[in-house]
């Protein structure tokens, strides 16, 4: 079992960051630690921080429709950085919203082929959220 600190952010230009604030909160009081970055937060805050705090994941939050230009090569730096067993998961709205209607099997196929092991649209309920990271960290009561 994993220790569940989990570092969580709002990716690359993207200043929009309700829906990170409300996943760290739901994640923080399910117990995990969670380290929040805030908004507009390069691939590299993400992986430092994850090094300083031994963290088990990280979820990417992006709202403004680049997700997948902005979470490209990520997972990269995470091997890069001796991290290659990080959980990675991106959710929000991470290609245009008529993109995500229409194409979201090859969307979430895009960031599985990026090395995220999961990605969820903007409508994805918190606890779907806790219960795959739970389950994923085996933190399973």
């Amino acid at each position: 079992m994993l220790s569940g600190n989990i570092v969580i952010g709002t990716i690359g230009a993207d200043a929009h960051m309700i829906g990170a604030w409300v996943l760290q909160k739901a994640l923080t009081e399910a117990g995990f630690e969670v380290t929040f970055l805030g908004a507009v937060v390069p691939q590299e805050d993400f992986v430092n921080a994850a090094i300083e705090t031994n963290a088990d994941a990280i979820l990417v939050s992006s709202m403004y429709g680049m997700g997948i230009l902005d979470c490209e090569g990520l997972r990269d730096k995470c091997i890069e950085a001796g991290l290659k067993d990080i959980l990675l998961y991106a959710g929000g709205t991470l290609a245009a919203p008529l993109e995500l209607e229409r194409n979201w099997p090859a969307i979430e196929q895009r960031f599985g082929d990026m090395g995220f092991d999961r990605v969820y649209p903007n409508t994805v309920k918190v606890t779907e959220v806790i219960a795959a990271l739970k389950g994923d960290l085996g933190m399973n009561d």
